[in-house]
């Protein structure tokens, strides 16, 4: 029996710590391979099933909502008044993106161009695209501006222009109308006596260039070289910085195309990205850790120093001619029209715009930017990214449709492009990278555990061995001793007996 022991001890060791050295092992192996199928599944490569095809066909579903500023005092703002608005919306689209153009590159680079479609939702809506609002007439309203300075028989010219055809400070218009367009004779005026004032012919609306687009062609690394440069924007429409600033740092083209970064990411990692609508490039960073439906998540949202002017601001100064802080202009890259954007109800501003105009309430849950993503990945799980678009009026001596406007950014309009990564998509997400993940993480700390457990029984059933020859032999002294006495007894016993024989004889 006790060879039986000695035999399940050494084997109860080798099998413990064979085990406890796999589950060391495991320690050490499973973040690699979990890595490794990351690197696999983040790189852009058309071998690579569903992920590409993920990257190529964004299956998740995005929404453009849209508010509007309607002007409640046409009138009093023309005397002089301060404007008065009320926020109007939302109006919501399901965003529709396909890259198409798609062209691998000898240098790990891929180009595409990416197309964009809006429908409209009425069931997720406030009302229909027929709502009718009223605001300020770029066409009128910005081009005054913008001819500030010529002589004063043009705006005389351009005034009489504006009356010929009925052109008036405010629009009235519905919400379809302005969203995609609505034909204007004056447009076609201003494009004939003042070519290259406005960048479009035909329809005027504020996204009539937005509807079945692009965003220009981008080319992004593949990552299949170096994965840290994964979705980082190698040029954009064949340029490395575009010109619209007034300084080489603005001008950079940094960062990703806005929908998925680098993996491997830390509290310390910013987000940059190009956006070709705001002309710049823009960084996001880093404000907490969190988790979504079981997900681990980092939200990255946009610093006060974003739309900052240049005094407050040094590294902005490229942007300026600025206004107050927290405004952008962006005329430079809209053929000079007039333009702000910013964060919506001047969220993040100088508090003074909001003294101008009445009406805004901003806060951060409504009017924050933010992305959640998924810091192993890269991929964002959640995002919100809201702007908003101003447009500078003033009184313009020569064009009396300006009236006596007092100077003031006067908000437009505000949207919010959103989405999550939802249904089975985020079923794939959670099994592949969370839950198996867990699972090989927990499987190591198991097979450690379950190797000390044998490895202490081993040396459990090894004492025991070796206490039970040493009780065998002193039992067995003992039942040696234990006979003889019995014996000795016997003997007396006999001996009694036959001496009392004798002595009855």
């Amino acid at each position: 029996m006790s060879i039986s022991r000695s035999k399940l001890a050494a084997g109860l060791g080798v099998a413990g710590l064979m085990t406890a050295v796999f589950g060391t092992v495991l320690v050490f192996v499973v973040p690699l391979i979990v890595d490794q199928q990351i690197v696999k599944n983040v790189q852009i490569n058309p071998h690579s099933g569903m992920p590409y095809t993920m990257w190529k066909d964004v299956p998740v579903p995005f929404f453009m909502s849209v508010y509007f500023f309607e002007v409640l005092n046409s009138n009093e703002i023309l005397q002089g008044e301060k404007p008065v608005v009320r926020q109007k919306g939302p109006y919501v689209y399901r965003e529709f993106r396909q890259k198409d153009n798609i062209t691998f590159h000898d240098n790990n680079t891929v180009s595409y161009r990416e197309y964009r479609q809006y429908h409209f939702f009425r069931n997720m809506s406030i009302g229909d695209e027929t709502d009718i609002v009223v605001i300020p007439n770029m066409l009128v309203l910005g081009a005054a501006v913008m001819m500030e300075d010529l002589p004063y028989a043009m705006k005389l010219v351009l005034s009489a222009a504006f009356k010929t055809f009925n052109e008036t400070s405010f629009l009235r218009r519905s919400v379809g109308e302005l969203m995609w367009g609505y034909e204007d004779p004056l447009v076609d005026f201003l494009n004939n006596f003042f070519p290259g004032m406005i960048p479009f012919k035909g329809k005027f609306g504020l996204f009539a260039d937005f509807n079945n687009s692009n965003t220009g062609l981008f080319t992004v690394h593949t990552g299949v070289d170096n994965i840290r440069k994964v979705h980082m924007v190698d040029s954009w429409n064949g340029l490395k910085k575009v010109n619209y600033w007034n300084s080489e740092q603005c001008n950079k083209i940094n960062g990703t195309a806005g929908q998925m970064w680098p993996p491997f990411m830390t509290p310390e990692t910013t987000l940059p990205f190009y956006s070709p609508d705001a002309c710049r490039s823009m960084e996001l960073v880093y404000e907490r850790s969190g988790e979504m439906l079981g997900i681990p998540t980092y939200r990255f949202v946009a610093p006060k120093t974003m739309f900052a002017n240049g005094s407050v601001y040094p590294p902005n100064e490229g942007f300026c001619p600025c206004r107050e802080s927290g405004i952008q202009n962006v005329s430079s890259c809209r053929f000079n029209s007039p333009v702000f954007i910013s964060h919506p109800h001047f969220y993040n501003a100088d508090p003074v715009l909001l003294q101008t105009v009445d009406g805004l309430h901003p806060n951060e849950e409504e009017h924050g930017l933010f992305i959640d993503i998924h810091p192993k990945t890269g991929i964002p799980m959640n995002c919100s990214i809201r702007l908003q678009l101003s447009l500078y009026i003033k009184q313009v001596s020569g064009i009396s449709e300006t009236g006596r406007i007092s100077p003031v950014v006067m908000p437009m309009i505000w949207f919010a492009e959103s989405g999550y990564i939802d249904g089975p998509i985020l079923d794939t997400f959670y099994n592949n990278l969370v839950l198996l993940p867990s699972v090989l993480d927990y499987m190591q700390y198991v097979f450690i555990a379950l190797g000390g457990l044998m490895l202490v029984a081993a040396v459990f059933l090894g004492i025991c061995d070796k206490d039970k020859p040493y009780n065998s032999h002193i039992n067995s002294r003992g039942a040696n001793e234990l006979k003889q006495v019995e014996s000795e007894k016997t003997s007396v016993k006999k001996e009694h007996r036959k001496v009392i024989q004798e002595a009855h004889l």
